[in-house]
């Protein structure tokens, strides 16, 4: 009897398909900004916290993470080891670069993080507040030159709202778009541009080393340990939060995908990511599987006609 449960226990596991506990997480920009540092604290705290024993990053930058994307895509159908980081930039460069993979081709899995969106100069700058930003802009809003994420993401389309806000076309606004956080920080402390914008985590370090000086944030509210105004707080009705998620590969059974859902349940609700979004300044804005699809279709939605707004999509 003893032997007979044995096998049979034995040929139920051989049924239940394997699966990897190791994982590639692919970032698709260059390291440095945002993504990058979501895929690599990822990296750092699944170890740590056992959720896997090997977890890699991979690096492909592009056309606001629709190149990595579309990689991503074409090679990872049906392999629960790989996962891809995104968030609001890729929702609004699918649409701006007319992509032709979309969200819609990949496993949405979690939203994990929200940031607000800040304004830097830098420290050797003349221009002390976000109002002598603006009265620059208006008046002439080509010479004010912003460094910022890829075309049509969250940091353009943050932009293009103060822009609006303030009276200016924001079809008219000069933004140089960057495709890693760390090229963007370079033209900034290197006088190349008159402005920068990206999420306050990527220049609360060059802030508070006295090389970028901090204008204004985009939250809702006054954030704690920033000495900075909120743009709504400047006279500017302009309120972003840029969102990150995790995603996994396409053609993935209810299994597999049950799977990554839990350990990326495990790695959301773990002291060690807890500790990394107090240490970043992230907010937890942890949403998971259906929940999160239906967020995610709303924010496609709204994006576009954001976008459509101020002139980035037709």
């Amino acid at each position: 009897m003893r032997h007979a449960l044995i096998g049979a226990f034995l040929a139920a596991a051989a049924a239940v398909p394997g699966f990897a506990n190791d994982y590639t997480i692919m970032a698709p920009a260059s390291p440095g900004g945002g993504w990058d540092s979501t895929a690599r604290t990822m990296q750092e705290v699944m170890q740590a916290e056992g959720i896997s024993g090997s977890v890699q990053v991979t690096n492909v930058p592009g056309a606001g993470g629709t190149v990595g994307l579309a990689q991503f895509v074409a090679s990872s159908s049906g392999d629960p080891s790989q996962l891809i980081v995104g968030g609001y930039v890729m929702v609004g460069a699918i649409l701006t670069n007319a992509s032709p993979v979309s969200l819609a081709d990949v496993t949405p899995v979690a939203r994990l993080t929200g940031e607000a969106v800040a304004i830097v100069v830098p420290a050797e700058s003349p221009i002390q507040d976000i109002k002598g930003l603006v009265d620059a802009m208006v008046a002439d809003p080509g010479a004010v030159s912003w460094a910022g994420g890829s075309a049509g993401g969250v940091d353009h389309i943050t932009v293009g709202l103060l822009a609006k806000a303030a009276g200016i076309d924001p079809t008219k606004i000069n933004y140089v778009a960057f495709s890693g956080g760390g090229e963007a920080t370079a033209a900034i402390l290197g006088n190349q541009v008159t402005a920068g914008i990206s999420g306050l985590g990527e220049f609360l370090p060059q802030v508070e080393a006295g090389t970028m000086r901090l204008l204004a944030v985009s939250s809702d509210a006054r954030l704690d340990g920033v000495d900075a105004p909120t743009l709504s707080e400047a006279g500017y009705d302009v309120v972003v939060q840029n969102w990150r998620m995790v995603a996994a590969a396409p053609g993935l059974s209810d299994e597999q995908k049950a799977q990554v859902l839990a350990d990326i349940d495990k790695l959301a609700k773990s002291a060690g990511w807890q500790k990394a979004l107090a240490d970043k300044g992230w907010a937890d804005t942890y949403l998971a599987g259906a929940d999160f699809e239906a967020q995610l279709a709303k924010e496609i939605e709204s994006t576009s006609a954001i976008l459509k707004d101020i002139g980035l999509v037709q």
